[in-house]
């Protein structure tokens, strides 16, 4: 693009530089405005026409939106080219809105207006009333202020007579012009401070905790510092005298006009001797040539008072960032591990009625058997038995209360979904647990789950479930011994004789039976399985599943308490059963005296095992 006869240019936005609240404005994000004319104005004024400077010609590049500036011949515009001209204001803004995001990245907009701003007002670039999106695309009318931090540059259509001065001073310009386009370090990027933080191995520095503060905290510490090294200077220390005036409300702009503010150097001076001594306080202390530096806050109006007996801030807090999640706006849940309920949810036999009937003809035994026939005697009938067993449903729930309140209040997620998720994970996990080894509560307990409605698979009767004893020991630290491991994986593979169940079993075990499992070694010091598949492999099941809620868990054998360390089975000759309506259901109700909401999730079923000899118990039987 070839633009003559403009005031001024300069970058109006750069591309890929993360702004302060961790948005990236993407290459080609404002390509629609290549080539366009927009308005421009004084610092986003849109509420008068006398705010319209004149208008900018927008360029998109490489590296981001390039404007170039030609003030009209307004008052207001005449006044502001003197200023560009005479360098009191070399940044620019833009105005933009139909923002476009994914995630952090700003993907596509419309630029409406380009601003002249004062270049101190925020050093940092940064987007504001941009709303934010958890869609991987989504596109809102909404609108953001950008800022680049970078510097303008003059040009003159016409040739001009140069002076010995203004030689000087074109030469100057001339300079800026050439390198405002080669600056790699803008406002937008915030990562030099958070590089600085990552690399602080312990604890935070001076530096650290000032590259956190925003422009407005930063504005409120120097007003702060300010009024009390001012005062502490002129020896307006409290006397408690009438005549003096001993409190500046900062937001009240009466603070700059008395000369109570710290400069730069001021600041530098103090900071640096802080950076070398590892105290603030000291370095405030130092300044004012004789520790009288102290601040209180008035925490009813915010106002500054100087006071005796402390040093460095009183509440230095107020001053600090705002907090950050790092693990969501959602607080993440505390859990058992959940992976071995989805494979008992999963993959148990489900029917669409919840009273179950199991009837078989045991023809095991020998009256059942056929028999030979001898001519002249008598034939014998054959005799077998029949069994039957029949379970019930029972309902299990979870109950939450909120109250509405709480509710409206919470804006940063969505809290009743937060719930229900919740709800609906234990719910599922409690089931998982009844059906293998039991709710664990005791038999008299209101909570219990009936183990004859939902028969746990740990503990059935022998028809089903085999109960197999290892023989062996725990060492000192309750760990079982290499022995006993190796005597219970030769067990497991002895016990599959007795399996009659469908197919190929998985094997449900703890965490430390498999770890040591994992940690036998040969003769030689060799791993004996490289992998829990090879352990399956050896032990004649499908999968190995760990189950955290077995951890010490432990079943009745006889009359003794046996601990549990494995249950192998088909999960398919398992059935959970659940009528019309019995399915897991949730409820909202709304009390409107209490101003409560109650949510309720709940299901009616059964569950019980239905093929004879279709599971084992390992058991510790312990010497």
């Amino acid at each position: 693009m070839s633009v003559t006869g403009y005031d001024f240019c300069g970058w109006a936005t750069k591309n890929d530089l993360k702004c302060a609240d961790g948005r990236v404005i993407r290459h080609g994000a404002f390509t629609a405005n290549d080539g366009k004319k927009v308005p421009l104005v004084w610092n986003h004024q849109h509420k008068s026409p006398d705010c319209v400077l004149g208008h900018a010609i927008l360029e998109n590049r490489d590296d981001g939106v390039f404007a170039y500036g030609f003030f009209n011949n307004t008052p207001a515009g005449r006044d502001a080219k003197e200023q560009v001209k005479h360098g009191d204001i070399e940044s620019l803004s833009i105005w933009a809105n139909n923002l476009q995001q994914m995630g952090s990245d700003v993907l596509h907009g419309v630029i409406r207006e380009v601003s002249l701003v004062l270049s101190g007002a925020n050093p940092g670039a940064f987007i504001e009333s941009v709303a934010h999106s958890s869609e991987p695309i989504e596109e809102w009318e909404d609108e953001g202020i950008f800022y680049t931090g970078e510097e303008i540059s003059l040009e003159h259509s016409e040739p001009i007579q140069m002076t010995e001065e203004n030689e000087d001073e074109e030469q100057k310009t001339s300079e800026e012009k050439e390198t405002s386009e080669e600056k790699e370090e803008l406002a937008h990027s915030n990562d030099k401070g958070e590089e600085e933080m990552a690399e602080a191995k312990e604890g935070k520095t001076v530096q650290d905790v000032l590259d956190t503060m925003n422009e407005e905290q930063k504005t409120v510490m120097y007003a702060l510092i300010g009024q009390a090294i001012e005062d502490a200077k002129s020896g307006k220390i409290n006397d408690n005298t009438e005549d003096e005036e001993m409190k500046h409300n900062i937001f009240e702009g009466t603070a700059a006009d008395q000369g109570n503010f710290l400069s730069h150097s001021d600041i530098q001076s103090i900071f640096t001797t802080a950076k070398k001594t590892g105290s603030l306080r000291d370095a405030f202390e130092a300044y004012t040539d004789g520790g009288e530096l102290a601040h209180s806050i008035d925490t009813t109006g915010m106002d500054v008072a100087v006071g005796e007996s402390t040093y460095g801030f009183n509440d230095p807090d107020m001053l600090f960032p705002e907090y950050r999640s790092v693990n969501g706006v959602q607080p993440e849940f505390i859990s058992r591990r959940q992976e071995w309920v989805d494979v008992i949810i999963r993959g148990v036999h489900r029917t669409p009625f919840s009273r179950i009937k199991t009837t078989y003809a045991n023809i095991t035994e020998d009256e059942a058997r056929a028999k030979g026939y001898i001519k002249g005697n008598q034939k014998v009938p054959e005799v077998f038995s029949t069994l039957k067993r029949t379970t019930d449903p029972c309902t299990i729930y979870k109950l939450q209360k909120m109250d509405r309140d709480d509710i409206i209040d919470i804006t940063d997620f969505d809290v009743v979904a937060w719930i229900k998720s919740e709800m609906r994970m234990m719910l599922d996990e409690e089931i998982a647990r009844a059906i293998l080894i039991g709710d664990g509560r005791l038999p008299d307990s209101n909570d219990k789950i009936p183990e004859d409605h939902i028969r746990p698979i740990a503990t059935d009767v022998p028809l089903y479930t085999i109960k197999f004893g290892v023989v062996g020991e725990k060492d000192a630290n309750g760990i079982l011994t290499t022995a006993t491991v190796k005597q219970f994986m030769d067990d497991c593979v002895r016990a599959r004789k007795a399996y009659k169940g469908s197919g190929n079993p998985v094997m449900f075990t703890t965490e430390d039976v498999m770890t040591e499992m994992l940690l036998l070694k040969d003769d030689i010091g060799h791993p004996l399985y490289a992998s829990k598949e090879a352990i399956a492999t050896a032990l004649r099941v499908s999968r190995i599943v760990t189950v955290e809620p077995m951890e010490g868990h432990q079943i009745t054998i006889g009359s003794a308490q046996k601990d549990l360390l494995a249950v192998i089975v088909n999960l398919n000759d398992y059935n959970v059963g659940a009528d019309k309506g019995g399915a897991v259901n949730l409820f909202d109700d709304f009390d409107i005296d209490f101003n409560k909401y109650s949510y309720l999730i709940e299901t009616r079923c059964s569950g019980a095992m239905t093929k004879p000899f279709a599971a084992i118990s390992m058991y510790l039987d312990a010497q």
